[in-house]
Formats: C-alpha cells, structure tokens, sequence
C-alpha cells in the first residue's frame, strides 16, 4: 500500500524529544503516525537546478552553503519574512534546512554537508538516519511540499522555536529504479504540523537542534 512522504522516523537511539518531519512522503511500511518523533534517498537523473538559496541580507558570518534539488522537486515557504531582522534569519535557516534535508534524500547521501551545516547534536544524528533510510529502501521524493504558517518565538539572542505547517498533498517518494511515483489520495494526513527548536552557533547559523511533528494536525488542515 502506497502512502504520502512519511515524517522522518529518528533513530532508537534519539531521544523522544528529537523528531524531523520535513519533505516527507510516501515510504513503504508502516504508516506516519501523529506525534511522530523524527528527524529527517535517492539518486535522482532528474536534471538538477539551485534552489533559491539563503537570503543575500542573511546575517554575515558563515557562508551559506549552494543547495541544489532535482528539477522535480520544490519547496515553498509562506511567510519568506517576518520584517524582523532576527526572526528573518531564523526562518532563512529553517528553509535552508527543509532544502538541505531534501537534497541529501535526494543526492542518496547522509553526509551531505549542507545539512551538517544546519543541523546539530541529536538533530544532525536523527537527520543522517532518515536520509539513510530512504536511501537503504531505493526511494527518493518528487512533487511539491508548501510550507506556510511559520512562526518564531525569540527565546534570547542565541535560542529560537518555531512552528509552522506543511501540506505534502503534492508531495510523494519514487523508487529510484523504476521511477514509478508513489502518489496517494489526499487526506487529513497530507498536513503536517512542524515544532523546531534552534540555536545560534558562533558563525551565526541557526542550527536545528530537536523537532517534532503531529501528522494530521487540525491547525493545519484547510
């Protein structure tokens, strides 16, 4: 049975806290469950193009690494912008991060660094597994993730939450040899609803550190 891109499964070895939803769409076995904890291949021939990368005004420090995704595989973000300076740059490397977690999904490689580059501690351990385990089963992602509704909450100068929500009804896993797209009909569990926690490190990355997702959620739901 088919079903929509899965929420990133963390590894055992996380911590209940840890979890990652992002581009996920149908995988094989079990289904996404709400409250998942998470975090987190393919090679695709697609012909590849850059995404439309970190913000020229985001913060000086680190330079942002170039992300690029299959052709057939995009991402977008409502609001871009908050108008507020720090909150801009939280959000900026939350949506580097969705890009970096795709493009290693779809690279079939858990090493990438761009997604070392926006992930730290239990969050870079949980993201490896799941790139891992789309790679391990032959699958890679396609179609379009909306994500919309995002909101942070400033916690000091160096700690950050956000929330925001995605609809994957668009969004799938193919199989890497046959190319065959695992489509699904659209239903309650096509949104999703994202809880992130980041932190400022000292190149002034917000890295993701933990996160957690409730497929399904009704905030989220048109």
């Amino acid at each position: 049975m088919t079903r929509r891109r899965p929420t990133l499964l963390a590894a055992a070895a996380m911590t209940a806290v840890t979890v990652f939803s992002l581009s996920a769409c149908g995988g094989d076995d079990g289904g996404s469950k709400s409250d998942e904890k998470i975090e987190g291949a393919g090679q695709g021939s697609e012909e590849k193009s850059p995404s439309p990368s970190a913000p020229e005004d985001q913060e000086q420090g680190a330079e942002r690494p170039k992300i690029e995704l299959p052709g057939d595989v995009t991402n977008t973000f409502t609001p871009e912008k908050a108008g507020d300076p720090v909150q801009d740059e939280i959000l900026g490397d939350n949506a580097e991060f969705v890009r970096a977690l795709d493009a290693a999904i779809a690279a079939g490689d858990p090493e990438l660094p761009a997604l070392a580059f926006y992930t730290e501690g239990e969050a870079a351990a949980s993201a490896h597994q799941w790139v891992k385990s789309f790679k391990d089963k032959g699958l890679t992602i396609t179609g379009t993730t909306r994500y919309y509704d995002r909101k942070v909450k400033v916690g000091s100068e160096t700690t950050a939450s956000l929330t925001y929500c995605a609809d994957e009804s668009k969004a799938f896993t193919k199989d890497i040899k046959t190319k065959k797209v695992k489509e699904t009909k659209v239903t309650k569990d096509s949104y999703v609803v994202y809880g992130a926690q980041v932190r400022k490190n000292k190149d002034g990355v917000w890295e993701l550190i933990k996160m957690s997702s409730t497929r399904g959620a009704s905030v989220c739901r048109p």
